[in-house]
């Protein structure tokens, strides 16, 4: 039995989708603040209830957990605490304290030390990470990949401080970089640019060095490509292996409609 832990965005209904087609047992929990979607959650719950969380998933006999989609670092309010989630505040206040890469790494060390696998997003969906090359008819050039160079050693770099895995690269210079607001935010800052900012450019996306990639991997889908061709981009680049595309088919065709190229290139090896 497969609990989903669902946050924001299309990546949740897509997985739960697949894992019903192949007639497994799903408990979809739907974390509090996600907006109402097209599938019903299960159970919806909070920071301040994981633990309840953690007891009613043993007790339905789940033994895989998936945690997909979009989640806003939550303020623990302890007047919310279950009764079963007072043990964990120590580990809750500490979690909170790092970056978005330790906070995940403790929710994850709570499922398995309760005896649930976790299972990454592209297990159970392998088709959500294509295959690498160029993916439509307008292709990248040679500045383009000088860009798209330019573009792994920015978001490497942002990485190893746990900030963001995405930026905008134009003429080997940076216009954007991802933050806690994330990548529609980043494109649509760029839209009309101003202040003689280059035009062009490329908006490159990967995960973080050093991330855990069962969660967390950074994703596009046509939403992606709308913002790129507001922000007035050529094309748009993936880390290959790292980068989830959803609805892989209508984000291509949205990239093929606007001119725009979508590349997902094989990571360099130093």
């Amino acid at each position: 039995m497969l609990a989903l832990i669902a946050g924001r965005g299309r990546l949740p209904e897509l997985l739960a989708g697949q894992v019903r087609r192949e007639g497994r047992g799903l408990v979809y929990c739907a974390f509090h603040d996600t907006p109402p979607g097209p599938v019903a959650p299960d159970i919806v719950f909070r920071l301040e209830t994981l633990g309840s969380l953690v007891r009613q998933l043993r007790r339905r006999g789940v033994d895989e957990v998936c945690l997909a989609g979009g989640i806003r670092r939550p303020r623990l309010n302890p007047l919310r605490l279950s009764l079963a989630s007072l043990p964990l505040i120590p580990r809750f206040v500490a979690a909170l304290r790092q970056g978005d890469d330790g906070a995940l790494r403790a929710v994850l060390e709570l499922f398995e030390e309760n005896g649930m696998k976790v299972r990454a997003a592209q297990e159970i969906m392998p088709s959500l990470l294509p295959d690498a090359g160029v993916l439509t008819r307008a292709r990248p050039d040679a500045s383009d990949r000088a860009d798209a160079a330019r573009g792994a050693e920015i978001v490497a770099a942002m990485g190893q401080a746990d900030v963001g895995q995405a930026c905008v690269v134009a003429h080997c210079q940076a216009l954007a970089i991802e933050a806690m607001p994330g990548t529609d935010w980043m494109l649509a800052s760029l839209a009309g640019r101003r202040d003689g900012l280059p035009g062009g450019g490329l908006l490159y996306k990967a995960p973080k060095p050093t991330q855990d990639r069962r969660v967390d991997l950074p994703a596009i889908g046509p939403g992606t490509v709308a913002g790129a061709v507001a922000a007035g981009l050529r094309g748009v680049v993936i880390e290959a292996g790292g980068v989830l595309v959803l609805d892989l088919k209508e984000t291509v065709a949205a990239a093929d409609a606007a001119g725009l190229y979508l590349w997902v290139r094989a990571p360099e090896r130093g």
